[in-house]
């Protein structure tokens, strides 16, 4: 349900409506549409979710825009629930998403309740669905609203910078199997196919914990995807389908991307932002883009939430999501002369200050960005490793690196962050520091506001040919409370090339680049910014068994020794973006 008033129209609701694709492959949505006999604009979800409960229908998007004078509608994907035709995961190429898209919305513009004008909604998946179409342009689609999806889904959702995203995929995997064991199982087995993927749902955290991660066999059929991402962890052509910045020059429409600081899709939201910013082929499509992040975490509803992990953002937070759409596609579609055109294209919700933002560009101009190295002095703050200072002087002298055992066999656990695991969202790491390096700033006699893009860089050693490099900024409070900001994973055989990926020479101290992708936070004065580093965070991410295979098929590995070096010759460093 909705929490929106509703409009002044009275609607109907059609189930099942069947559409036709160019290969003869039929498609099923449900449809809302106002009680009336004249055209009105469309707008259009396309999902794998189910379109009887996914993030529209589920909250009650067709009868809110219906009520508004707006037909929606809610569309099975190819080879999901009510739709005819197999199912692959963003497949874009031949009969996939792209051309499926292109064949719904022109669909729409020609059924007798249509006025030509069609739009697309939803997020995650459904966010995926609508910029798959900005490649085939169909040419009816006149705008679009996406919510926190992705612009490379094998370098930020199913590899994140060369790390498997263990724990959200294989529940994502293990879920949307079990809704359709029925449907892809051999005639004959369709009850033990239902009834062995919902013993692995049930038993979705052992399926987490197990190694090695592949190959997946709980069933026939759905799952052919995944084994087809666990032999290909490096980027190659077979990634380059599920791209969304190869597209870029070819948008024509006016887009919103609504993102979230604690989201796993943030980077796609904010690269496909700029990338259609900077390449749309008009100044008017480019200066009609518009960018909005949040302080929330993945949820079909973001714009409605004030409380993420475990951290309320306060009355401000929330901006109403069917108001906020609503207002985007009556200029859009409507022609409503509503202020739509003169808002600043960012907008930007600042944690620790908890207020919104606007800015002409992202990242804003008034950015400064500025390195707060590691250095030797102790703070008393932190029960870790080394308890390491953190400050905006470079180093000037020798100092020892600091080391740690990393342990694949008995890897740091993760909790918080921007992800689709457990305990997700701005979480206290106090209890996850004990057993990694943490450079921590004196208490702040001023605020300090961070709004922008923050990497970690390193200089760094490992006794192992290949490890990782987990780095995550906190706030520090006055009681204690390290509360998670932003973080970050870099595979290090993939420091240089994401294709190419290259061996560590044991003991070599090499500087490696940390993408912890963006934040907009305030530190108080009285707070302290602390930079955790370790070299694992599971099950979020899988266990690198540092031992140079492809980490899915294996279960053993080496236990390395990695250094971080904080000298004046290697300073390691985290950048931030300093707003003034």
């Amino acid at each position: 349900m909705t929490f929106a008033e509703p409009g002044d129209y009275e609607f109907i609701v059609e189930r099942n409506v069947e559409i036709p694709m160019r290969d003869g492959t039929i498609l099923r949505a449900d449809i809302w549409r106002p009680k009336t006999e004249g055209k009105h604009p469309v707008l259009i979800e396309r999902t794998p979710y189910d379109k009887t409960s996914s993030s529209e229908s589920g909250q009650g998007a067709g009868e809110y825009y219906a009520s508004h004078g707006y037909v929606t509608v809610v569309q099975d994907v190819r080879g999901r629930f009510a739709s005819d035709g197999d199912f692959y995961p963003f497949r874009d190429d031949g009969d996939g998403e792209r051309q499926d898209g292109y064949d719904t919305v022109e669909w729409a513009a020609e059924q007798s309740w249509s006025n030509g004008n069609i739009g697309t909604i939803g997020g995650s998946y459904s966010g995926a669905t609508q910029y798959r179409m900005i490649g085939a342009q169909p040419p009816h689609l006149k705008a679009q609203f996406v919510r926190q999806s992705s612009s490379d889904y094998h370098r930020e959702w199913v590899y994140r910078s060369g790390a498997y995203e263990a724990g959200f995929n294989t529940k994502w995997t293990i879920t949307h199997t079990t809704s359709n064991a029925r449907k892809y199982a051999a005639p004959g087995a369709e009850d033990e196919a239902q009834a062995r993927m919902e013993n692995a749902f049930e038993n979705y955290l052992d399926w987490v914990e197990k190694s090695p991660i592949a190959p997946f066999e709980p069933t026939a059929g759905l799952h052919t995807w995944f084994n087809d991402w666990m032999e290909r962890p490096d980027y190659s052509a077979y990634w380059d389908e599920f791209s969304i910045v190869r597209t870029y020059d070819k948008v024509q429409i006016p887009v919103h991307h609504i993102g979230s600081w604690y989201d796993c899709f943030l980077r796609g939201t904010i690269t496909n932002y700029e990338g259609m910013r900077d390449n749309a082929p008009t100044a008017e499509i480019s200066a009609a883009q518009r960018l909005t992040i949040g302080p929330w975490v993945h949820n079909p509803t973001p714009a409605d939430m004030r409380e993420a992990g475990a951290v309320d953002f306060g009355e401000s937070a929330p901006l109403g999501w069917m108001e906020t759409r609503r207002r985007w596609f009556d200029h859009w579609l409507k022609g409503i002369d509503n202020g739509v055109e003169s808002d600043k294209p960012v907008k930007v919700f600042t944690m620790g200050e908890n207020q919104w933002h606007e800015f002409d560009q992202w990242p804003p101009l008034e950015v400064e960005y500025t390195p707060f190295y590691f250095n030797d002095s102790r703070t008393g703050s932190v029960s870790s490793i080394n308890d390491g200072g953190l400050g905006v002087s470079k180093p000037e002298n020798a100092a020892n690196p600091d080391s740690y055992e990393s342990d694949p066999h008995n890897p740091i656990r993760s909790f918080g962050g921007g992800h689709l695991g457990e305990d997700f969202g701005p979480q206290d790491q106090r209890g996850y520091e004990d057993r990694v390096l943490t450079y921590t700033t004196d208490v702040l006699d001023e605020a300090v506001r961070v709004t922008g893009p923050v990497k970690a860089m390193l200089h760094a050693s490992s006794s192992a040919v290949d490890t990782d490099w987990v780095v995550r900024v906190t706030d520090v409070h006055p009681d204690g409370t390290s509360m998670l900001i932003c973080d970050g994973i870099l595979r290090a055989r993939y420091r240089n090339s994401f294709e190419q990926p290259e061996f560590l020479t044991p003991g070599e101290v090499y500087e490696f680049e940390v993408d912890l992708w963006a934040t907009s936070h305030l530190f108080k004065p009285g707070h302290r910014i602390r930079v955790a580093v370790a070299s694992s965070s599971f099950p979020r991410w899988d266990r690198n068994w540092q031992t140079g295979k492809n980490n899915a098929f294996e279960s053993e590995g080496v236990v390395a020794t990695n250094r971080v070096y904080k000298d004046a010759e290697r300073p390691s460093h985290i950048l931030l973006p300093l707003l003034k």
